[in-house]
């Protein structure tokens, strides 16, 4: 707002002129009070009195309303959150009032302040600088929106949620003049909120009432605003949308509305993640800052999708000092300034180094002495392994077995090695590999006393590096087509802080040697995840944008598993997390496979590395470049129900 637009009140704006104001507020007031104290009769003497008075007691007041923050208010935004502190300034202007009055200190003409005139102008008072401050708010509100409405053609909007987030949501939109929204009405199924206005905005029905409130209200988009929907909750108004049709968005979740981030240009679009979601993970904090307050951390691979995240929620806990590992260098300068900034109080250091090179682990080691280690480094890219399956074993291999050994030598407390459900009966290289990884893990837990090592193994991320979604996303921005490998396809999925959160869950819980799963929740279809983010383009799929099967590639399975064939489940007390009981492998043979391994690799004889594979891997179906668009039959059995 700028004083052109308003030239016979724009000097109000001007912060000096906020003093003056109230001290003219707070003189009248004084005057009122006096005035009814001697029911508008007031004796020349008493008017005398108060002559004297008010200059004090206006001073004390503007005082006490400049130490309780007052004037750091921006006028325009004064709202209940401020009341208080108009309150608290007028109670302790009255105090020195009520002090002096009572043990008569000072000149009598100034200390004979009468008491009903210390009460009625403490009441006026509060009332008066409030109101002033009420009126600037309403003429920006007025002046704004009838500019605003001048320029801009406002969409007229239903709010889905009349709960908090709503309400909270409903208060930003109607508040601010630059909106582009017309809130018409609110939608609730709790049927006792209808009839009720939240801001000024009623409840006028619920989900089922959509089509005839969109059509009677002229209604141009939607806007989900419940806090914690399920993914039932938020298909089942999404397809209501569809039908109508109507566009629909939604605004951020409650936790940023409730820390005050909420702003109407966060209102987005519904995404596939949303319709993907999972009820927030429930997290033993105390457990975990146990396990990670005040100690040295490292993380490798910290330049990646799972391994950044890991290192943002392991900064949050408060560590002694983080260590980030990654030989990307790029990749460790963007997550080293982002923690550094968020999270300046705790100590972070970037390490360049690759976890196979043993003199430089072992330095880095050596130096730093982390206590625990969080080992997502690995090569998880499953057709790119099939075509170099001597870099997935030297990294996801010996790699894991280097890095995990330094860290058993130099006294770790805890190694937690980040696996992946493709080492399940495993048919690619990567998967293979990460299942060695975990049988790696497991035989140094009974080398090493004093160190537990464990492993955790989840299934597909959203968002991480060559997932599905963002492919899908640029096809769908490209025209299409949208590729989908087989129409049978299915994953597990979940998001990237929940995985690192029930990482950091399942490694404060363990004793070493555990493989602990986590709960990935129903398999996703990977046409109808197709289908979703076409339709949530606004476009239709296969008549704007094609499908196109493409057939399964090598090394891919149909559907992912959680748990071994013969590998009984066993429940924590985390509803999430899982324990698979498999035995671990003998030593000596376990030893002799990796440098059968280790040589093939070095080699470059791809055959001779995955016969290694299968003869330390029986339940593994590897089976080369394979031909395009089929799979072994081993690798389509229905997903095992992986639940708590």
């Amino acid at each position: 707002m700028t004083e052109a637009k308003h030239p016979w009140w724009g000097f109000l704006l001007r912060r000096p002129m906020h003093f003056v104001l109230d001290a003219a507020v707070l003189l009248g007031v004084f005057a009122l009070a006096y005035l009814l104290r001697f029911e508008f009769h007031v004796p020349r003497s008493w008017w005398a009195r108060a002559f004297v008075q008010a200059p004090v007691v206006v001073v004390v007041q503007l005082i006490a309303l400049r130490l309780c923050g007052v004037y750091s208010f921006i006028w325009r935004y004064v709202g209940i959150h401020e009341v208080g502190a108009f309150l608290k300034a007028t109670l302790l202007a009255a105090v020195p009032l009520i002090v002096v009055r009572l043990i008569h200190v000072g000149p009598r003409e100034i200390a004979l302040v009468p008491w009903s005139v210390v009460v009625m102008d403490t009441m006026f008072a509060f009332g008066g600088v409030l109101g002033l401050r009420v009126v600037r708010r309403t003429l920006y509100e007025v002046f704004e929106k009838r500019n605003a409405a001048a320029t801009k053609r406002k969409k007229r909007t239903i709010l889905i949620g009349a709960g908090r987030a709503g309400a909270l949501a409903a208060r930003e939109i109607v508040g601010r003049a630059d909106s582009d929204l017309d809130v018409a009405c609110f939608v609730d199924d709790d049927r006792d909120k209808l009839g009720s206005s939240i801001q000024g905005v009623k409840v006028l029905g619920g989900t089922v009432d959509l089509p005839r409130l969109v059509r009677d209200q002229h209604i141009e988009q939607v806007v989900i605003t419940i806090a914690r929907a399920s993914r039932q909750d938020f298909r089942r108004i999404i397809d209501i949308c569809e039908r109508i049709p109507v566009k629909v968005r939604i605004i951020p979740g409650l936790f940023e509305l409730l820390q005050g981030n909420v702003s109407v240009t966060r209102i987005r679009d519904v995404q596939v993640e949303d319709l993907l979601g999972r009820e927030p993970v429930q997290l033993d904090h105390e457990l975990i800052g146990r396990f990670l307050t005040g100690r040295v951390v490292m993380v490798s691979g910290a330049g990646g999708s799972i391994g950044s995240e890991l290192a943002r929620q392991v900064a949050r806990v408060g560590p002694k000092e983080l260590l980030l590992v990654e030989r990307a260098e790029g990749p460790l300068f963007e997550i080293d300034r982002e923690l550094k900034v968020a999270y300046p109080n705790v100590v972070i250091t970037p390490l360049v180094a690759d976890v196979g090179d043993d003199r430089r682990v072992d330095a880095v080691f050596a130096r730093h002495r982390p206590e625990v280690v969080i080992h997502a480094a690995a090569h998880k890219h499953v057709p790119m392994m099939e075509l170099n399956p001597g870099e997935a074993i030297k990294n996801n291999v010996v790699g894991t077995r280097t890095f995990a050994r330094t860290a058993g030598r130099h006294g770790a407390s805890c190694f937690v090695l980040i696996s992946t459900d493709k080492a399940v009966r495993p048919t690619s290289v990567m998967g293979a590999s990460k299942r060695v990884a975990e049988l790696v893990i497991q035989d140094l837990d009974r080398q090493f006393e004093h160190t537990n090592f464990l492993a955790v193994r989840f299934g597909n991320v959203l968002g991480s590096a060559g997932s599905v979604i963002p492919i899908f996303r640029e096809q769908i921005l490209k025209g299409g087509p949208v590729t989908v490998t087989h129409p049978d396809m299915v994953r597990f999925f979940m998001t990237i802080p929940e995985a690192s959160q029930l990482v950091l869950q399942a490694g404060a819980m363990g004793a070493g040697g555990e493989i602990f799963v986590l709960d990935m929740g129903e398999p996703v279809k990977i046409v109808d995840l197709a289908k979703d983010m076409i339709r949530l383009s606004g476009l239709r799929p296969f008549e704007d944008v094609e499908i196109a099967f493409t057939g399964v590639r090598p090394g891919e399975k149909l559907f992912e598993e959680l748990e071994a064939h013969g590998e009984e489940m066993e429940k924590t007390r985390h509803p999430k997390i899982l324990i698979g009981q498999l035995q671990p492998a003998d030593s000596d043979v376990l030893e002799a496979a990796v440098r059968r391994l280790l040589a093939a690799a070095d080699r470059g004889d791809t055959d001779e590395l995955r016969a290694a594979l299968g003869a330390l891997l029986p339940e593994a179906t590897l089976g080369g470049q394979g031909k395009q668009g089929t799979a072994p039959a081993s690798t389509v059995p229905r997903p095992a129900a992986v639940t708590a």
